[in-house]
């Protein structure tokens, strides 16, 4: 038999135990209140010492002022008619004056124009195919960027309606490029001058020429600007030229002045707002020495409105020109056919042998005639 021997007696562990003395942190404490007292007296003392130092500041408040007569009371901006808008609550909309720099030479504010007094532009939408589109375009920001690459955006926006009221006109190419480049083939007297005057040569910058392409392609989307109407010619305000003062003078647009055909011309009837395609190369046409010598009557403003004038005065008998007040020409008999001429032609419908106005009424005895010659 085994004896087993006890172990030997081990006492029990205790837990880890740290004293710390807190005599410093007791210092820190003391320091703390004593600077937390002293910043409320600094604080108190920068409030009262203004205070104190002008006493004639100090208004009383009495109840009773908010009763007073005496005091006027001026109505907030949102609340004064003329200069809020709807929903405005707080907010308001200062209307603003135009400058009187801004007032162009017959004291129309620049730029603007009254539509009531002329038609304006129908949308024109080019989405056919992808090469018309893209040709159309890219004429477009050549004019748009030549001609206007400078104005405002209003002003390369009258550019390009001008260029799509020509592809409206009869009297015009249906294209666009057609329009652009009417006229190309000549040294001088193109319809667009960067077109013949060697300003294709220069490379475009890329900043404005992504600028005019934008206007462009708002232009051939539908957009119409309102300001210049049914404008076909503009030029700068540098220069005046021959037929300035017979057209039609719609307004001011930064650098360019916009005018319209006179008469038959310039009516909103004239113009036919549809694109059929078709638009050629985007290129400037071959140049033709020859065409110099010969004018053209179709690049001749003066020569085309004169040619709708003269077209609506030959289109029937009695009918004048557009602001023509000249008396009109009585109209001659009309035509019969032969066997009706053998009858008599018109006599036979002359009413000669009517009664006379015996027993009519002084007051009747006029009725059915003209109290005046139309025209007259």
């Amino acid at each position: 038999m085994t004896q087993t021997m006890p172990l030997p007696y081990e006492p029990r562990p205790r837990d880890f135990a740290l004293r710390l003395k807190r005599r410093g942190m007791r210092g820190l404490g003391l320091k703390r209140r004593r600077h937390t007292g002293r910043r409320a007296l600094v604080l108190l003392a920068a409030v009262a010492v203004p205070a104190f130092a002008a006493p004639d500041g100090w208004q009383p408040f009495t109840i009773d002022m908010a009763g007073n007569s005496e005091l006027a009371l001026e109505p907030m901006p949102f609340e004064q008619q003329g200069a809020s808008f709807p929903g405005s609550a707080f907010y308001y909309l200062a209307i603003e004056e135009p400058a009187p720099d801004a007032l162009a030479s017959d004291g129309a504010p620049g730029g603007l124009v009254d539509l009531a007094g002329g038609p304006i532009a129908r949308a024109m939408r080019i989405d056919l195919s992808g090469v018309d589109r893209t040709r159309a375009v890219e004429c477009l920001t050549a004019a748009i960027y030549y001609e206007a690459a400078s104005e405002p955006d209003q002003g390369q926006r009258a550019v390009a309606q001008v260029v799509l009221n020509r592809v409206a006109h009869p009297a015009y190419p249906n294209t666009v490029c057609g329009v652009v480049y009417q006229g190309s083939e000549r040294t001088t007297g193109c319809q667009f001058s960067f077109t013949c005057d060697g300003a294709l040569a220069r490379r475009p910058s890329a900043f404005f020429w992504e600028r005019a392409r934008r206007t462009a392609i708002a232009a051939l989307s539908g957009y119409v600007e309102p300001s210049v109407g049914l404008a076909t010619h503009y030029h700068t305000i540098q220069i005046y030229p021959y037929w300035a003062p017979s057209l039609n003078f719609i307004t001011t647009v930064g650098a360019h002045r916009f005018y319209s055909f006179r008469g038959k011309a310039g009516q909103a009837g004239t113009f036919r707002f549809s694109y059929v395609g078709g638009e050629p190369m985007a290129v400037p046409h071959t140049r033709n020495p020859a065409a110099d010598k010969v004018p053209d009557p179709v690049l001749d403003p003066l020569a085309l409105q004169k040619s709708y004038d003269a077209g609506l005065q030959s289109a029937g008998p009695g009918l004048a020109a557009p602001g023509d007040n000249t008396q009109a020409r009585p109209a001659p008999a009309p035509r019969y056919a032969p066997d009706v001429e053998k009858r008599g032609g018109d006599k036979q419908y002359s009413g000669e042998k009517l009664p006379g106005s015996t027993g009519v009424k002084p007051e009747y005895e006029n009725s059915g005639k003209w109290i005046g010659q139309p025209g007259g």
